[in-house]
């Protein structure tokens, strides 16, 4: 039974107070990955290790990310939203703080992983609480919004780092996530309701758990929206694994203006999971999703020509770049919509799937683009593949006419 039958003011907080928690929630995830990227250059250079290398201490916090998720998903629909959440911001702030000490590239890259690891609470049990409340059309309109909120996070994030280099060194960049989990952490714990009531949680038993996640494998549907959702995220961290290398090592772009170019990338995603909002009650997400597909196709195939080719300089870079980010912004609130609008009763371990799906998968990009070269091209040819992949899976699988039809009067309806 639906979740949304919970109207009751105990339970259901209004949309803008929830959008704004969750907001807050999982701005967690962007803002432990980003912040240090306009210091990657000085940590590799300080800590004598080459590029690729110092590229895989990202690897390991979204492999903590998607590891982290795949625990605390079955435990928050068993003990609740709120106490997973709790303490996996506090394992961030611990490993934050063994990251503000690092002495070598081996102990952050460990840090990092459990910094992963704690924020990948705040991802899992931001989007359970979605998947509570909302549904459908409903769920992606939300979902849009918190999009919004996700994509301020790159574009403060680099800018924040870049402020704190130029005062100090690259570790303080952790103690300045320290004391923003320690913000989140108080405002959780006064602002975010439980969402899932004792009556509606499953036992908390080994058997139990696989059988869910089995179910969920077994549901073709649910997994490819699933790995829809994580190749689209995969493009995403390409593009944060390279731009820093590329626009600074081969364009001749400072720190600052890194940032302020790689925040611009994020407002074209931001605009698009915004202008979503207005699609959708016109389209369905499959609609939306199919076509946004589509134009992250071509654009990505026009980056990897002019790539080649070596041709348009920094604006043949970054043009077809952001336009491939901004497609993401229409499939990336609606692909986990629709597959979390398929298991509400298990809402939390639908969410630790998808999201471990897009973190693992960008721990395997993120340092192939530097295998493949760190330069322009390898970052255009893994966007590519990683939307070509995602269009052909999706219309392997994607509904009938009919059904197509009655979502968008759906949507319509919504």
């Amino acid at each position: 039974m639906l979740i949304s039958l919970m109207a009751s003011a105990q339970v259901a907080p209004s949309r803008l107070r929830i959008i704004v928690v969750l907001g807050a929630l999982i701005a967690l995830g962007p803002l432990t990955i980003d912040m240090y990227l306009p210091a990657l250059p000085s940590i590799a250079d300080e800590l004598g290790v080459g590029s690729s290398v110092v590229q895989l201490t990202l690897t390991g916090t979204l492999a903590g990310l998607a590891l982290g998720q795949l625990v605390v998903g079955p435990l928050s629909d068993s003990l609740g939203r709120r106490r997973p959440l709790m303490a996996g911001i506090v394992l961030h702030m611990v490993a934050s703080v063994i990251c503000l000490f690092a002495p070598n590239i081996g102990v952050l890259g460990i840090a990092r992983g459990l910094q992963g690891m704690g924020a990948a609470a705040a991802a899992v049990v931001a989007v359970a609480v979605v998947g509570d409340l909302y549904t459908d059309s409903a769920a992606a309109k939300v979902m849009s919004r918190l999009m919004l909120v996700l994509g301020v996070a790159p574009v403060l994030a680099p800018s924040l780092g870049a402020v704190v280099l130029l005062q100090a060194s690259w570790h303080w960049i952790f103690g300045a996530l320290v004391v923003m989990a320690g913000g989140l952490l108080l405002t959780a714990a006064l602002a975010l309701p439980e969402t899932l009531p004792a009556e509606h949680r499953r036992p908390l038993r080994v058997r139990s758990i696989a059988t869910t996640y089995r179910r969920l494998l077994r549901d073709l549907r649910f997994m490819t929206l699933v790995l829809v959702g994580a190749l689209s995220m995969a493009g995403l961290f390409a593009y944060i694994a390279g731009a820093a290398f590329v626009l600074q090592g081969h364009y001749g772009l400072d720190q600052q203006m890194f940032a302020v170019v790689f925040g611009a990338g994020a407002i074209a995603l931001i605009g698009a999971t915004q202008f979503n909002v207005v699609l959708l009650n016109r389209f369905s997400p499959q609609r939306i999703v199919t076509g946004a597909l589509m134009v992250a196709v071509v654009a990505a195939l026009v980056f990897t020509v002019l790539t080649v080719a070596r041709v348009g300089g920094v604006y043949g870079f970054l043009i077809p770049a952001w336009t491939v980010l901004a497609a993401m912004g229409f499939v990336l609130p609606n692909a986990p919509a629709l597959a979390l609008s398929r298991h509400h009763e298990a809402a939390g371990t639908a969410a630790a799937l998808l999201g471990a799906a897009q973190f693992g998968l960008g721990a395997v990009v993120a340092p192939l683009v530097g295998v493949l070269g760190n330069d322009e091209r390898a970052l255009a040819v893994v966007m590519l593949a990683s939307a070509a992949v995602a269009l052909v899976l999706l219309m392997a699988v994607r509904p009938s006419h009919s059904a197509e039809v009655e979502l968008d009067l759906a949507a319509e309806a919504a």
